[in-house]
């Protein structure tokens, strides 16, 4: 039984033990692949060196929508670099995390589009697969990528939508992947839309150091409690837990076809 981390921050300093520590601790849990996600131009080269470390360790580059106001042109700017390095190109598996959050909006929200849309338009130009962060922005989410094109590969990260969110993104051919808020008691919308989610659209994550499931709330989020999501999905939608480890590692390898490069 093995697991992929679709989305992970493996550079962020709110880790209580080193980069290698917190590999090393997953790895023991069966945790195989690990997908760890840029924020900004800095974050973004911090996960394509750990990347460059670890066999099992992918890289994507992108603008959270917290950091749109500073625009798109140093992580376009990595972007080429990383392509035109014959070392790095291959741990590069997708651009994001991009989108919309108008819980918070620490960038103006015309702003947020704007770069939101860019950055789709970087998807295509690069062919890389497209995670999304969207937080209470569901339908500007919708009507950008309407305007600019559903990349082939579109993940919704960190799906915190229902069943009806859940099916307009899945008409639009994406996949969804569950964190840790599918295991909290009031996440009902969140479980019923992993309890729908068609098999080949299902994916699982942590988006560590963030949001740890239960069992270890109020603790560092971390890539070994992958498995602590997955086998909460798995009682959701009736399966055992080495079944739904293998669906979403396959997965993964078609939502990020670098994986397996």
């Amino acid at each position: 039984m093995t697991w992929t981390d679709t989305h992970c921050h493996l550079e962020d300093d709110r880790y209580p033990e080193s980069t290698d520590e917190v590999l090393d601790a997953a790895r023991a849990r069966g945790v195989t692949r690990f997908v760890t996600v840029g924020c900004d131009a800095a974050s973004s080269r911090a996960c394509l060196e750990i990347a460059s470390r670890h066999d099992d360790v992918w890289a994507t580059i992108g603008v959270h929508p917290h950091e749109a106001v500073h625009g798109i042109d140093e992580v376009s700017r990595l972007i080429d670099e990383t392509l035109a390095n014959d070392s790095n190109k291959p741990r590069l598996v997708a651009l994001g995390e991009a989108g919309l959050d108008y819980y918070y909006d620490h960038s103006p929200r015309d702003t947020q589009r704007d770069v939101f849309a860019q950055q789709i338009a970087l998807a295509h130009r690069h062919s890389l697969p497209l995670v999304i962060h969207t937080r209470e922005a569901w339908v500007d989410t919708w009507d950008v990528l309407a305007a600019e094109g559903v990349p082939e590969q579109t993940i919704f990260h960190c799906f915190t939508g229902g069943v009806d969110e859940a099916t307009k993104c899945l008409d639009l051919g994406a996949f969804l992947s569950f964190s840790g808020i599918v295991t909290f008691k009031n996440a009902t919308d969140v479980a019923a839309a992993a309890s729908m989610c068609p098999d080949d659209r299902l994916l699982v994550e942590t988006d560590s150091p963030y949001l740890a499931p239960i069992p270890h709330r109020g603790r560092p989020n971390r890539p070994a409690f992958v498995v602590d999501v997955g086998e909460h999905v798995a009682r959701l939608r009736g399966v055992t837990s080495e079944d739904l480890a293998d669906l979403t590692s396959n997965n993964a390898s078609r939502a990020f076809p670098g994986l397996d490069s």
